[in-house]
């Protein structure tokens, strides 16, 4: 009797197998057009959906660009706005594949999290990058100066670096997250700047006769700006000379030619004065004390 319930539940069980099976086949053709429909749709909305991001990207950087902002900042946001509007695109898609968006966003927030912690300095450059593009401290081509003894000509800002090139051609990469928290020294944002070239004669030569030879080499130089102050004083009795400064205005962009001129000529000027210039002494005492025999 055993024999017989056990042969009628197999024969059920094959029975039932093979319905679901001629089932699942009935049905495969009606879930194939529908799953090809939607990758259809899927695929006619991706494609709409990047001409929509490019005309609103193009939108955005014309607009910034009328309004006079920054080469950087228009790229930065340009950029950031690409990835944005694709996320949104991807999550409309998965959607309609009935994805859970509100599951995905979970998952996401918590991957940010744990990547957030592992990567805490990029992040910072990443914030010290958005503050000066947005704040524009400096921009491409000014000559800066910071805290930490960085000093170059900006060539570019980017997101997490800012790239600088020395006086001697060299290429310093600076850290945003380093330079935002930074003082920063920029010369380049006034029009106008003022040089100081320090010079030394010696005691016995005459203060006002050094003056007068050094205001004219002032006067007669064309870059020095003469609407602006022209000075000649003492600034210190030194070991070995009297320390005079000489104090002048020059366009910024032409401030290191001007100085290495004007200090050639301070040289030549002071020569044919017969003002000498001293060299550092040090007079040095040696006292003997004899034996007593």
């Amino acid at each position: 009797m055993k024999e017989e319930l056990v042969g009628v539940e197999f024969i059920a069980e094959n029975e039932l197998q093979v319905g679901v099976i001629e089932a699942f086949l009935r049905e495969l053709p009606d879930k194939m057009l529908r799953f090809g429909v939607r990758v259809l749709l899927a695929l006619v909305v991706f494609l709409v959906g990047i001409q929509v991001i490019k005309l609103i990207r193009k939108i955005l950087r014309r607009s910034l660009r009328r309004g006079n902002a920054d080469e950087g900042v228009v790229r930065f946001l340009d950029s950031l706005l690409k990835v944005v509007l694709y996320i949104l695109l991807l999550f409309l898609i998965a959607s309609g594949f009935g994805l859970d968006a509100t599951s995905v966003v979970a998952l996401v927030g918590s991957a940010g999290v744990a990547i957030g912690l592992a990567v805490q300095g990029s992040l910072s450059n990443f914030a010290g990058g958005v503050l000066l593009l947005l704040l524009k401290p400096f921009k491409a081509d000014d000559y800066i100066k910071d805290s930490n003894g960085n000093e170059g000509t900006v060539q570019e800002v980017q997101l997490f670096y800012t790239r600088l090139i020395t006086p001697d051609h060299h290429v310093v990469i600076v850290p945003n997250g380093t330079l935002a928290n930074a003082n920063i020294i920029n010369m380049s944002t006034l029009e106008d700047r003022r040089m100081d070239i320090v010079v030394s004669i010696a005691y016995d030569e005459d203060i006002r006769t050094a003056r007068k030879v050094l205001l004219e080499v002032l006067e007669k130089d064309s870059a020095v700006l003469q609407d602006k102050e022209r000075l000649v004083f003492v600034d210190e009795l030194a070991d070995s000379g009297v320390i005079l400064h000489v104090r002048c205005w020059s366009r910024n962009d032409t401030y290191w030619d001007t100085k290495w001129r004007l200090t050639e000529n301070v040289k030549y000027a002071l020569d044919e004065a017969g003002i000498s210039i001293p060299f550092p002494q040090m007079d040095v005492h040696i006292q003997t004390k004899e034996r007593s025999e």
